[in-house]
């Protein structure tokens, strides 16, 4: 097995269990809430990093269509790595005990619906990415580069297209079986989730 295919299996396998654990945590949502977050964000990370070490090391070696695959990899994940980094120390420096229960509820619907945007968008890049491969048949000066940067692009939103979906879901069957979001506002500077109670 190649070694971009072990740690996309490898990846997978984290975000199932990361699922499972999800499901059987008996923690306060709150808690909940967050350490799903951060366990994804670290899932994230940790595939920023496979990335970047392949990427460094095939940019280094190889020549033509793999080196700048290798090199958009690269690119792309310092970018992974980056939001990785951002959300888990929003994570940590979250003080549950400061905020309220709707404050609670509004925080975990917006990232679950941020990840379900995300999801949309991964697959514009997966689209972008066939559209460079499409592009690299017609040129020779540029056609390495094209198809590399191409593959690199779908391989990377097929990635975060099922890391999205899988937090999304991870989110939603999270979510307290009593309430539902049927409106998002910004307000004051601030995000207002609209709640609709179920009896």
């Amino acid at each position: 097995m190649r070694p971009d295919k072990r740690i996309f299996v490898t990846v997978l396998l984290l975000m199932a269990s990361l699922a499972a654990g999800a499901q059987n945590c008996s923690s306060p949502f709150g808690e909940t809430s967050l350490a799903a977050n951060s366990a994804g964000m670290y899932v994230l990370g940790g595939w920023a990093l496979a990335n970047m070490a392949a990427g460094a090391y095939g940019w280094a070696t190889f020549e033509g269509e793999k080196k700048y695959f290798s090199q958009m990899n690269l690119f792309w994940n310092v970018v992974n790595l980056s939001i990785a980094g951002i959300a888990l120390y929003s994570n940590y420096s979250t003080d549950l005990s400061l905020m309220g229960e709707g404050e609670l509820l509004a925080k975990h619907l917006k990232t679950e619906r941020l990840f379900l945007i995300n999801s949309g968008l991964d697959v514009g890049y997966m689209g972008a990415g066939f559209l460079l491969r499409h592009f690299s048949s017609g040129t020779e000066k540029r056609g390495d580069l094209l198809k590399g940067y191409g593959n690199a692009v779908i391989l990377q939103g097929g990635f975060l297209l099922v890391f999205d979906m899988v937090m999304y879901f991870v989110m939603h069957d999270m979510r307290p079986g009593n309430v539902e979001p049927v409106a998002f506002a910004l307000s004051s500077g601030a995000l207002a989730a609209g709640i609709r109670m179920k009896f």
